[in-house]
This record gives C-alpha cells, structure tokens and sequence, in this order.
C-alpha cells in the first residue's frame, strides 16, 4: 500500500471505544510506530482544544490538531485556519432552540460556555468524561467569537433549530445531540488547509472515522477508512473498512496494508 505522509483520526468511536472511553495499548502502539516510521499524526473532532484528550496519548505527539470539526486547526507553531459562526447566526439559534426547549453550550478558543443542561446534552459531554460548564456571562460569551455550538437534538428537530440560519450547519455525530459548526468549516475544510500549509497532497492523505461528521474528512484526502462501527453512511463513502474501534480496527489494518 502506498504509504501515506499524514493520518488524520477521529476521536470517539475511532481511537476511543465509546463505550470503554479509554485507548488500547494495542492502539496506542500503533501510533507510536506510524510516528516512527515517519508518518504526520493529525487529530480531526468534535472537540474544542480544550479537552482533546491528549494525556491519554503518552508518548505520541500529534502534529496537528482540527478541533470543532476542522473550524479551528493548528500545530505547535502557528493556527493554520480559524472559522467562528457568524454572530447574527448564534442568535438566530438561540432563539429556536429556546422554542424546542433545548439549552446549548458555546465553544470558543479558550473556555465552553452552557446556558442549561438536557439529558442529552449531559450525556454528550459525558461521552468525553466531562459536564457542560453553566456560565453566568452566556450572553456575552454569545456575543463574541464562537467556533462551535453543542446542542441535545434529534433528526427532527434539525429543520426547526437551523431555520433561519445563513451562516452555519450541523455536523452531527450522533442521533441524540449534535454540533453547529459555520458553514465554512468542517472537517474537510481544515484537512484541505493543513494539506496546503504542509505541501502535502490529497493523494498522500489518510483518514479514520466512523461517525457522518467524517463524511467531508473522507472527501479531502486519498484513503478514507471507516471504522466497523460507523455509520452506513459512512461505510458508503469510504475508500475500505477496518475492524471496530473495540477491536483494534485501525491497528489490524495498518499491519495488513504495511503501514506498521
């Protein structure tokens, strides 16, 4: 197999078991010898900068990291693209989920914001082993520059949460909550950037992910591998298929493809 020169990888339900919420040392050696044998390591999530989990990755050091879905990406130097939702949007939203009874959470660079918690919206952090910070300054926070907004939701409610709304879209990875991210970001959106500020071509890309969030991350580079346990969606669009995150999917398809 041709090898490629950076791997781009999802977190939850690709190098985490959603269930377990812990990596594998299987997995955690698979990292160590793609670093190793000079391949670039990138994260691609959901997650805002703030709890990618990298504690839990000893020894490795991924060279670029995509948070709220590919809308603000950087490496140790420098960020490489940064694309927050328009404000008069936020509001918009605001707005509609206050009508569905959906209380949200705001994602900035630095801190996340909630102005209440669902069962839904609690179980999404709890995914992450984490609870949605209650923010007395939510207003202001909703005036400022925001990269993501997390938000409980069914499919359903989709067409209602978002009417009105010009600047952003939904990148959900799950049937019971979702993230708002803007319209010019998303997974696909940051791989493409980081490929041009590195020099590295789509063909020389790789990708894992597992959930529909990852559909425009498999649209960016060469190989899109999706996870036994993503979405048919995703199995659809994808290039091959690997085992289960719980079975140390990715780590049996590197060593059948030569990549370790």
């Amino acid at each position: 197999m041709h090898k490629p020169k950076i791997i781009f990888f999802d977190i939850d339900g690709t190098l985490i078991d959603m269930e377990k919420k812990q990596v594998t040392p299987r997995m955690l050696d698979t990292l160590h010898k793609l670093q190793a044998n000079g391949i670039r390591l990138a994260i691609a999530t959901g997650r805002s900068p703030m709890t990618v989990p990298l504690k839990d990755f000893p020894g490795v050091q991924f060279d670029t990291l995509l948070t709220f879905n590919g809308s603000y990406c950087y490496d140790k130097e420098q960020v490489l693209y940064a694309s927050p939702i328009p404000t008069e949007d936020i509001r918009t939203i605001r707005q509609n989920a206050a009508v569905l009874g959906r209380p949200m959470c705001l994602a900035t660079e630095k801190r996340l914001a909630a102005n209440g918690v669902d069962q839904d919206l609690a179980d999404y952090f709890a995914v992450a082993k984490d609870t949605a910070p209650i923010a007395e300054d939510f207003d202001a926070v909703a005036e400022g520059t925001v990269y993501q907004i997390m938000i409980g939701g069914r499919a359903e409610e989709y067409d209602r949460l978002m009417q009105g709304v010009n600047g952003a879209k939904i990148a959900a990875w799950w049937d019971r909550a979702l993230d708002i991210i803007p319209t010019a970001g998303g997974k696909g959106t940051g791989i493409a950037h980081v490929l041009e500020a590195y020099g590295i071509d789509k063909a020389d890309a790789m990708a894992f992910g597992d959930g529909n969030n990852d559909l425009e991350m498999f649209g960016a580079v060469g190989t899109g591998v999706a996870m036994g346990n993503g979405s048919p969606a995703l199995k659809a669009a994808a290039t091959d298929i690997c085992g289960s995150c719980a079975e140390d999917g990715i780590y049996h398809y590197c060593v059948e493809h030569g990549l370790i």
